[in-house]
């Protein structure tokens, strides 16, 4: 308690002396000047289309979605609003599924009537889907057990996949590409896919699920999830099996790759706005997506 505080509390205990009625204030006031002390914290559900962004993360020199994102709150709410993300998305990748957290000074009143306010004042490459409550120590980017990542490729030109996939033109063994794929979960040090000086504390992740798959004949999608992503892997992975799919490596050329932990040896990574950041999970008693 401030010092304001603490004399109050004590003229409140002498004052209790006198008559029993204030027994009860202190430990009232006090239970209130803690309470109000405590910050809210919520968890923002959103998408967004990076084309126009360097990418989820605030930069001094270059419009974020960050940046975004916590000057519109910030205008809303009327303070301060700091965002902390998911995790980092490069500049111009998507994210159909994207959870941040912020925190406020007071109950946000009606989440509902917030987010339609957020969506009329944010541009429209970026939407908000759901504010919710959750507990003031969760954590939006710490509190992540699995993260999915969807690349999208297209073999036909298409205007409106222009910053939604990679339009590839030529043919590809999308069966061998996924005997390669199938490696990726028999290992879990993906140096040979990290980027070069990003200062990464370990290249260890533990992918899950990786594969591609066939969604109309202009279509192919891959989908690959991990506990955590290294900057860049899943672009320079997508890279290197297309090169698989067009016959430059063999699925057991690609497992050699993944071994070797030479950054050298895989391929070029595949453009940005065929990937989006598809999903986010959290234990179960923290959060949960609203539709999943």
């Amino acid at each position: 308690l401030s010092s304001f505080d603490t004399v109050t509390t004590l003229i409140l205990s002498r004052l209790a002396s006198f008559h029993p009625f204030f027994e009860v204030i202190p430990e009232i006031f006090c239970n209130f000047a803690e309470t109000s002390s405590i910050a809210m914290r919520y968890f923002l559900e959103l998408r967004y289309n990076g084309a126009a962004y360097c990418g989820w993360q605030r930069q001094s020199d270059a419009p974020s979605v960050q940046h975004t994102v916590e000057r519109t709150l910030t205008t809303l709410l009327r303070e301060a609003i700091t965002v902390t993300g998911a995790g980092r998305t490069d500049t111009g990748v998507n994210a159909s599924y994207y959870v941040a957290h912020f925190d406020t000074s007071a109950p946000v009143a009606d989440a509902a009537r917030i987010v339609y306010k957020l969506n009329l004042m944010l541009p429209p490459d970026i939407s908000v889907m759901r504010i919710a409550e959750v507990s003031p120590t969760a954590h939006a980017r710490f509190d992540a057990v699995e993260r999915e990542y969807t690349y999208f490729i297209r073999n036909r030109k298409s205007p409106f996949w222009r910053h939604a996939a990679w339009h590839y033109y030529v043919p590809l063994d999308m069966e061998a590409m996924n005997r390669a794929a199938e490696a990726l979960t028999r290992y879990d040090d993906f140096t040979s896919f990290a980027k070069l000086n990003s200062n990464n504390k370990t290249n260890i992740c533990r992918l899950s699920h990786a594969l591609w798959q066939q969604d109309n004949q202009a279509t192919m999608r891959f989908t690959i999830r991990a506990d955590r992503f290294l900057r860049n892997m899943v672009r320079a992975i997508v890279g290197t099996l297309v090169d698989v799919g067009r016959g430059r490596y063999t699925p057991e050329q690609f497992e050699d790759i993944i071994r070797s932990r030479d950054l050298s040896r895989s391929s070029a990574g595949a453009p940005a706005q065929g990937l989006f950041l598809s999903d986010i999970r959290y234990p179960e008693t923290l959060f949960e997506r609203a539709d999943r």
